[in-house]
């Protein structure tokens, strides 16, 4: 698109099914490379990204052309049948309906960025629930606990 010029960032984050830990350590550097293919492959850039064991959180560059659900969906579809293809989960792999998406500045990104790639420390002390209302909060979304991920702590 001709003169059209923007700056928007996302994070988007996403649980597995039933919240099993099923992404291994051994494949997640793998599964991150191959997200950010999708990414790519979709006019976006991928910016910082990290898969927990149990969900994802995924910061990126939006393209204009492309919507947060578009993208997710994408990610979401394309980095399940790779890791059903790959075979590393004993029966069929899925990620939970629905996701989180919260924008950014360009001033936060660097921090956002951070706090994604030290993913391991954040959890050590917190779950991923209290990690996920905690960033609801903090930018006031306002939610229906029975439209939120299932939780299996």
């Amino acid at each position: 698109m001709a003169n059209t010029y923007s700056q928007m960032y996302v994070q988007i984050v996403f649980a597995v099914l039933c919240r099993a830990n099923v992404i291994k350590e051994i494949n997640r550097i793998e599964l991150e490379k191959y997200i950010c293919g999708i990414i790519s492959n979709n006019k976006c850039k991928p910016l910082a990204i990290f898969c927990n064991p149990n969900h994802a959180h995924v910061l990126i560059g939006l393209h204009p052309t492309i919507s947060v659900s578009d993208i997710t969906r994408d990610i979401k579809a394309s980095s399940s049948k790779f890791i059903n293809d790959k075979k590393w989960v004993m029966g069929k792999f899925a990620w939970q309906d629905g996701f989180g998406s919260f924008t950014y500045s360009r001033s936060q990104i660097n921090d956002v960025s951070k706090y994604i790639l030290n993913q391991p420390e954040h959890h050590k002390s917190r779950t991923f629930k209290e990690e996920y209302l905690s960033i609801l909060q903090k930018n006031e979304v306002q939610y229906d606990e029975k439209y939120l991920f299932e939780w299996y702590d």
